[in-house]
Formats: C-alpha cells, sequence, structure tokens
C-alpha cells in the first residue's frame, strides 16, 4: 500500500486525475482506479505513472 499511497501523493501534488493520468498512459481509468485502490501494480507501472506526470525526485522517507 505504501506505494500506492506515494503515487497517490505525487498525483495530487502534480494535480492530476485518474482520467489525466489513463489518457497519458494510454490506460483506461477505471483499471487505474482499481489498481490504485488495490495498492497491487507492478514497478513498471509506478514508473510509467511517474515519468508521465513529470516526477524527477522522489523522496520515499
Amino acid at each position: 500500500m505504501k506505494a500506492a499511497n506515494l503515487l497517490k501523493a505525487e498525483l495530487k501534488r502534480k494535480g492530476v486525475t485518474y482520467a489525466q493520468l489513463a489518457e497519458l498512459i494510454g490506460e483506461k481509468e477505471v483499471n487505474i482506479r482499481n489498481k490504485l485502490s488495490r495498492g497491487k501494480f507492478s514497478a513498471a507501472f509506478m514508473l510509467q505513472s511517474l515519468v508521465a506526470i513529470q516526477v524527477n525526485d522522489l523522496r520515499l522517507a
């Protein structure tokens, strides 16, 4: 769940909605919503999302 919370926080910080992220990475909004609510997704999805919303620095602690 920590990864999902981190990604949600970055989306909020950047002002990007799930719908906008879906458009940026070519997925359906419902799939993104499900992945983030379950908290289970691949590292590739996480990196793809962070690159798409132009996150250059990430603090883990």
